[in-house]
């Protein structure tokens, strides 16, 4: 049991409703449901097919007899007749009407329609329910000031709120492309070896009009608006790249997520969830690494770089199919709908879990403040009748020597210095309110609240019948 490797996807990270979606009961049921559909357009469109025979597919519909299924694909080399004649066995009445006019694609890629549709519907839960905790985060934190960061260096002060509604709006992106995609996904339908519908022409006696009527009715029967409208014998592979473009995506937001919480938890403003018997590391029983957010950012790095992969098969198909796909396609799209599900049910436990830590964030600030009030220090001692180009030239040297001090470890004394040069004529009241962090923050708490009132809620309001938990293994 302990000598065979194990797909640490399973193993350790997706969620068995995820595993599922994918499993081969799933797909050969599928595969069944197929061709009972197929069955019924094709007797209400006036085929020689009994309620008898599709009664019986029915009856074995999840009933799969694998082991029949293994023994005639080792001996066809052909995975679709195996189960073509697995069906068969099991009721034989319908034996001669199964897979009637089909081809192996038309099982084999309208299933994986099928699959790739519900696990999208799986990952579109686990965004929103991402969603909805970043936005209660967002709004709970909006007034805490606190440092903003570019180049990673210190700039005008934001909320932690604030930097919160970017992660957000992020997500948000992907939950917009991923509904488009989901609402507007087409079946590949019922169109034959070639895509040109031949077979079925025969089978119903030349009349077009009843050939696209059996297409029309086998995608409604499998909850389709709409099929392609051409096809070669698959459907286009450019779906494929279409679905886990979306997915990159999805890995894009939560890898810049997972970034700057690693970053926040090395300033130890913020850290991820760490459990009370959690341990760090296994030679310095101190750290406290943030090993979610970075077990978030690997899978989402597989992802994005697994998202190429389907562009290149697309790019490379010869006219109406070849078969290079197959194999590639076989492991590359279950594994990229588990490593999202991986990913998502991670940003969800670091995002209902996340620990501030508001006064190391207070001392960040009080430490950079100074600097950042320094124009509005001048402004107000050139009103109180202060000399402009005098007091400009006193404050840069009191900055330079403020940071002199810090540089070698010593405390900011750019405030003393002002309250301490009568030129400036401020009192310690003064500095004290042009120094609340709450001046520098701008909109921040504004912003906060207009996103989420006005964009978030009414896109999360749509998803009111998504329950707010989770299956997956422990994160």
């Amino acid at each position: 049991m302990n000598t065979e490797y194990k797909n640490p996807l399973l193993e350790r990270y997706a969620s068995k409703e995820m595993s599922e979606i994918f499993s081969d009961q799933r797909k050969f049921s599928t595969w069944r449901s197929l061709w009972i559909a197929l069955a019924e357009a094709q007797k209400e469109l006036g085929l020689n097919i009994s309620q008898l025979q599709i009664d019986k597919m029915k009856e074995y519909q999840y009933k799969i007899n694998f082991s029949d299924a293994k023994k005639f694909e080792k001996e066809l080399r052909h995975d679709v007749m195996a189960h073509v004649h697995a069906f068969g066995m099991q009721c034989p009445e319908a034996r001669p009407i199964i897979h009637l006019g089909a081809t192996s694609a038309y099982v084999g890629d309208n299933t994986d329609i099928i699959l790739m549709r519900e696990a999208l519907l799986l990952v579109q839960k686990r965004l929103v329910n991402c969603m909805r905790k970043l936005a209660a985060f967002a709004l709970k934190y909006k007034n805490m000031p606190t440092l903003g960061f570019t180049h990673f260096q210190p700039a005008q002060l934001t909320t932690v709120g604030k930097r919160a509604a970017l992660w957000l709006q992020d997500l948000a992106i992907d939950i917009e492309d991923l509904k488009y995609l989901i609402d507007n996904i087409p079946f590949r339908g019922v169109k034959g070896t070639t895509g040109t519908q031949a077979s079925f022409l025969k089978l119903l006696d030349g009349d077009h009009n009843m050939v696209a009527q059996l297409d029309r009715l086998v995608t409604a029967k499998m909850g389709f608006a709409s099929s392609f409208p051409v096809t070669g014998q698959t459907y286009p592979r450019k779906l494929d790249a279409r679905v886990l473009n979306i997915l990159s995506g999805i890995a894009q937001s939560c890898h810049k997520f997972g970034n700057d919480i690693r970053l926040l938890q090395h300033l130890k403003e913020i850290e991820e969830p760490f459990e009370e018997n959690q341990i760090g590391s296994s030679a310095m029983a101190y750290k406290r690494n943030p090993m979610r957010s970075e077990r978030m950012s690997s899978l989402a790095r597989m992802l994005i770089a697994m998202s190429v992969n389907p562009q290149i098969t697309a790019s490379q198909q010869w006219f109406e199919r070849t078969l290079d796909d197959s194999a590639n396609r076989r492991i590359v799209i279950p594994e990229a709908f588990l490593t999202a599900d991986s990913i998502l049910l991670i940003c969800k436990n670091i995002a209902e879990g996340l620990v501030v830590n508001d006064r190391v964030i207070e001392t960040h600030v009080q430490s950079e403040l100074p600097f950042m009030a320094t124009e509005n220090i001048l402004m107000e001692a050139v009103k109180g009748g202060g000399d402009r180009q005098k007091l400009h030239e006193k404050i840069r040297k009191y900055s330079m020597q403020a940071s002199r001090r810090l540089k070698e470890g010593l405390n900011s004394n750019l405030i003393e210095s002002i309250k301490n040069d009568k030129d400036f004529g401020l009192t310690e009241g003064d500095l004290n309110s042009l120094l609340e962090p709450g001046r520098f923050t701008g909109r921040s708490a504004e912003q906060v609240e207009e996103y989420i009132y006005g964009h978030i809620q009414p896109v999360l309001a749509g998803y009111k019948h998504i329950p707010d938990t989770e299956e997956g293994l422990e994160v």
